[in-house]
């Protein structure tokens, strides 16, 4: 598999982790959108969020207790911030592995776009 979150969960391509779990792992995007901008994902290789709720729903609760540790370790939990699942291409989906975008530390409009 040529999947370039499950190279980041076996190390193989370097990230700047921020959390780890038994289950999920957290990491910087490349490319932040916001000045607190980390995303979630499962070590379980799963396509999108959708096929990780069918197959997992307790995996995709985690995820989501997660996302709020990066917002309290990042010091943006009490102001506001914003858990984004991008599923399939026309929504921005990029990397086919199911993650979760953590954003805050600024004000974010909304729609977002």
């Amino acid at each position: 598999m040529d999947c370039l979150f499950c190279k980041i969960v076996t190390g193989d391509v370097p990230a700047k982790i921020v959390r780890e779990g038994a289950r999920t792992l957290a990491f910087r995007d490349i490319n932040p959108q916001a000045p607190t901008h980390v995303l979630v994902i499962p070590k379980d290789h799963h396509v999108s969020v959708a096929e990780l709720a069918a197959a997992d729903p307790e995996l995709l609760a985690e995820m989501l207790r997660e996302a709020h540790e990066v917002a309290v370790t990042d010091g943006i939990a009490d102001t506001g911030y914003r858990v984004v699942f991008n599923t399939g291409p026309q929504a921005g989906q990029t990397v086919f592995h199911t993650h979760a975008h953590v954003l805050g530390g600024r004000g974010l409009n909304w729609p977002p776009g």
